[in-house]
């Protein structure tokens, strides 16, 4: 059985600022437990199962509730289609997703035992959690960007490219650019990844936060030099005259969004986990290609998202791993560049394997297959 349900309480902002900036003490990490047995009815690696609709393991009996939060956006789409299409149930999970305003909503709920999962970004606020001990893991990938013709770009003014004064990252240095997100987010991550290439820092430019819809009037009225812009703003800014696009294709294959779990699931829950995060990898495998936009997966997507079937047929899909293996050089690079720029609360870098759990995804793949590409 699948329920969903609109929105959680919301939890006290004294709770969220506790949990996640450093307000009291480290959060305890849940009792140690001898640690799960794999599935042991999987099918063999050497025999991918092709029938992505049933469960290719035994499903639970009776079923294991798993409650979800999740930020209703398309990179958690696995998801919608693994509920959609009757993949958790298939496997023995009684799955109840819960939408949220914000993933600091569904970290405090998870820290509270009161979620099992959750799809949230991975943001600056969460790696300070981590170091302090924040009981939570990574368990699987949600969408990634795309490998090529990301609608993300740098982009600089035009008539400062026409002068010659902009001809590439590197000189940008001392010049005013745009970022939508304030320190420690995703658009300064993607800023910083973007000077790298000009041998520059985010100390080398006057950086200022702007909205991204409010990026094509400041470039008309020339009051910033660059900018850090998504769909459709650069293109609105590049069509209309104003913008040239000086760096594209910033973060081949990022995650920034991660499905993760509590620190009771991963421990304590072990089969319940390996059977939803290989529903995930089913989602994953029937939304390659043509598949993405199949009428059955688009009555999923509008299960879970404020979007219209128009909206989604023509929008860019979203980049899913159909093996979903977790990304984490790219997890590592992210944290590497919020703690250099100061964003963080420590100064070492944080030790991974408290923060990412890749044993499910590897179950999934010993019970799938490696996906045929």
């Amino acid at each position: 059985m699948l329920r969903s349900r609109s929105v959680l309480p919301v939890v006290s902002l004294m709770l969220i600022f506790s949990l996640l900036f450093g307000a009291c003490t480290p959060v305890a990490p849940a009792p140690a437990a001898p640690a799960p047995a794999p599935v042991s009815d999987a099918a063999p690696a050497e025999a991918p199962v092709a029938d992505m609709s049933g469960c290719p393991v035994a499903p639970l009996d009776p079923p294991e509730a798993v409650t979800v939060a999740y930020v209703p956006i398309m990179k958690f789409a696995a998801m919608y289609v693994a509920a959609g299409r009757g993949l958790f149930e298939a496997c023995g999970l009684d799955v109840t997703i819960e939408r949220v305003g914000s993933g600091t909503e569904a970290i405090a709920f998870l820290s509270e035992g009161k979620v099992d999962v959750g799809g949230i970004a991975i943001v600056t606020s969460l790696w300070n959690g981590w170091s302090q001990g924040l009981d939570i893991r990574v368990i699987a990938p949600g969408g990634l960007e795309p490998f090529v013709g990301s609608p993300t770009k740098i982009v600089a003014r035009k008539a400062l490219v026409d002068d010659g004064t902009i001809t590439d990252m590197a000189s940008l240095k001392g010049r005013i650019v745009a970022s939508a997100g304030g320190p420690g987010s995703g658009g300064e991550y993607l800023l910083a990844k973007a000077l790298e290439r000009g041998n520059l820092t985010i100390r080398d430019v006057e950086m200022v936060q702007l909205g991204n819809a409010d990026m094509p009037a400041a470039f008309e009225n020339g009051s910033i030099d660059a900018g850090t812009l998504g769909s459709p703003y650069a293109d609105q800014v590049i069509d209309g005259g104003f913008g040239v696009a000086i760096a594209e294709d910033l973060t081949p294959g990022l995650m920034t969004v991660a499905f993760v779990g509590s620190g009771n699931f991963v421990t304590n829950r072990g089969p319940v986990a390996e059977r939803f995060v290989l529903a995930l990898v089913q989602a994953a495998r029937l939304m390659q290609g043509d598949d993405y936009l199949a009428d059955e997966n688009i009555a999923a997507y509008l299960g879970y998202v404020n979007s219209d079937e128009e909206t989604l047929r023509t929008s860019q899909p979203v980049v899913y791993d159909p093996d979903m293996a977790i990304p984490v050089d790219g997890l590592a690079d992210v944290e590497r560049i919020h703690r250099e720029n100061g964003r963080t609360e420590y100064t070492d870098p944080i030790d991974l394997t408290n923060v990412v759990d890749t044993s499910f995804v590897d179950n999934a793949i010993a019970v799938l297959g490696p996906y045929a590409k």
